[in-house]
């Protein structure tokens, strides 16, 4: 227990004279307490329901979000073996984005993105984008539309989700017109842009990759998709040691994308280095062999600092990241602005104070 917090029920009791004391009604590890309000589940049975889903057999792949996936009907694991060499080329995007002030109604953010180029073992290419600054809120939706240029409606909204999303897709589509044939585009995420991004442009996408003989690959750190209730990403991992052993190199295909809906994509899992920790989602065009696509995306993941990760988006990540300083810099713009607007400082600081932040200091 940190210092001081050996006094603080104390006061609680003192102030409060009539509550009974804090040890005494709290919910407790083993669910005999009751719950924070007295009728939910106590902990007890959460634990319990949690621990049935991660460790059960569960059944039927599932998609929390509601996405329009069709799944396999079986999880079958297939062995990889990592191709000998990488593919010519390897271009990986990612985008970042920092909150620089917020007035609840009214929000400045800063988005850029950043392209990666990987080729012959080395790095040919390592840009960040230009930092572009938004005003997003009631009312500025139609300006943020004309300057983002995306392929969206006339009316639609725009926040910073959208923005973000755009940046990074439009650098991909840059690197799929630049990539040699027999290269790689690596896009940090699922193959499924921003729904407010009209569903004609990604296939669009999709028929220039195939036309010059470049691939699109979506990488997911996280996902919602699930088997039986329990994260499936955990669930295949799982089977995958038991079943080939603690350091095996497999896939298994999940789903594909309806034929009604988007572009064709199909959805495998892969565990792409033999000391990976984890496993990953992997989105690829439908047209796309993943026996041919997977062992020379696996040779771009034997880098010891991630292993079983692709070295080439983990730069990206970096290069498009929006540290504290980018945040502190974009807002002392903005306020040199506003001092020669003559907004007085009064009404900034009504406008932008954290209020939340400065009742929790007492």
């Amino acid at each position: 227990m940190a210092r001081g917090m050996h006094t603080f029920f104390p006061m609680v009791q003192l102030l409060f004279p009539d509550r009974p004391a804090a040890d005494s009604t709290g919910p407790t590890v083993d669910g005999t307490g009751p719950t924070v309000d007295g009728t939910g589940p106590t902990v007890e049975a959460v634990a319990d329901r949690l621990a049935a889903l991660l460790t059960g057999d569960g059944s039927g792949l599932r998609d929390p979000t509601g996405g329009e996936l069709l799944f396999e009907p079986a999880l079958v694991l297939n062995p990889l073996e990592r191709a000998a060499t990488a593919p010519v080329e390897a271009w990986a995007v990612d985008g970042g984005q920092c909150l620089v002030v917020d007035a609840r109604c009214l929000q400045v953010f800063a988005t850029r993105s950043s392209r990666v180029c990987w080729a012959g073992g080395r790095s040919r290419l390592e840009e960040s984008g230009p930092l572009r600054v938004w005003l997003v809120g009631p009312g500025q939706s139609g300006r943020a539309r004309q300057a983002l240029g995306a392929p969206v409606g006339d009316d639609c909204f725009v926040d910073v989700n959208l923005l973000r999303e755009w940046g990074e897709w439009s650098a991909a589509a840059g690197c799929v017109a630049e990539a040699e044939p027999g290269g790689v585009v690596l896009v940090d995420g699922d193959l499924a842009p921003d729904w407010r991004i009209s569903p004609d442009w990604l296939p669009g996408v999709f028929d220039v990759g195939d036309d010059r003989g470049v691939t699109m690959v979506g990488v997911t750190k996280h996902t919602s998709l699930s088997w039986g209730g329990a994260p499936l990403l955990g669930v295949l991992e799982r089977m995958a040691e038991q079943a080939m052993g603690p350091r095996s190199m497999w896939w298994a295909p999940v789903a594909r994308t309806a034929p009604s809906v988007g572009p064709g994509v199909q959805v495998v899992v892969a565990r792409l280095d033999p000391d990976a920790r984890f496993a990953f989602r992997i989105d690829l065009p439908g047209y796309v062999d993943p026996e041919t696509a997977l062992p020379g995306l696996a040779a771009l993941c034997d880098d010891a600092a991630f292993p079983g990760y692709p070295y080439p988006l983990s730069t990206a990540d970096r290069l498009a990241a929006c540290p504290p300083w980018v945040r502190y810099e974009v807002r002392s713009g903005i306020e040199d602005r506003l001092d020669r607007a003559g907004v007085p400082f009064e009404v900034r600081e009504r406008a932008f104070a954290d209020r939340h932040r400065l009742m929790e200091r007492y």
